[in-house]
């Protein structure tokens, strides 16, 4: 029974000294701070949407204006006017290149940005219209003059290889064609002459028209003979 009783009183919290009951203390204070910061932080987020709001409304109803810069802010701010703009129908960049200089720009649908109007933002550089046609128009006439060099390369890399085309200008098309005609066929023929080369008769049918044409010289000579006795 004692030893019941003596687990009963162990098991049981001692009274807090006076250094716990300080801690207790100062745990409470705390939380409260902290619970009071908390509510604090959403006032202030509450009241910055709200100004976003009505800020964001002003823009969409002023027909002037078609983009809104904003200073720069801090990350949970950015984030706020971002959710304000999407909901409004905005469309919305941020730029800056830390975090302390990041600020957020705000566009109207109908005069959303282009690439090179937000590649001029990232770095860092004001938009001008009429600087980035000129800059177009320059691209665009080095691009045709490069491709007018390459196809003149190309052209000056494949020459004209065509025998007749190549000399007419200077002996004419009539002559370039023989000269061609010519060339090709002593090239084929060699040395031998071309009549025979182009003889297609068999050697049968070539032997018998020799042996008809001395015969015939034959005949042509005894008559001749005859006629002279």
């Amino acid at each position: 029974m004692a030893d019941l009783l003596g687990s009963i009183l162990n098991s049981m919290e001692k009274p807090p000294t006076v250094g716990d009951q300080e801690s207790r203390r100062k745990a409470r204070e705390q939380a409260a701070r902290l619970k009071k910061m908390e509510e604090e932080e959403k006032r202030k987020k509450a009241e910055f949407r709200k100004k976003m709001e009505k800020e964001v409304s002003d823009f969409i109803q002023d027909s002037s204006q078609q983009k809104r810069k904003y200073k720069p802010m801090g990350k949970i701010e950015r984030s706020i006017l971002h959710d304000v703009a999407e909901v409004a129908g905005l469309t919305s960049f941020s730029f800056g290149e830390d975090e302390e200089s990041r600020y957020v720009m705000l566009f109207k649908k109908e005069f959303a940005p282009s690439d090179e109007e937000l590649e001029a933002y990232r770095k860092g550089e004001e938009w001008d219209p009429q600087l980035a046609e000129q800059r177009r128009k320059f691209k665009e006439q080095a691009a045709l003059e490069e491709a007018a060099s390459s196809q003149t390369e190309k052209m000056q890399a494949c020459p004209n290889s065509n025998y007749r085309d190549k000399y007419s200008h200077l002996i004419g098309t009539s002559a370039a064609k023989d000269a061609a005609h010519t060339l090709e066929a002593n090239r084929a023929y060699g040395c031998v002459p071309v009549a025979n080369k182009r003889d297609t008769r068999s050697i049968e049918e070539a032997m018998n028209e020799i042996r008809a044409k001395k015969r015939q010289k034959r005949e042509d000579d005894t008559v001749a003979q005859g006629s002279s006795s």
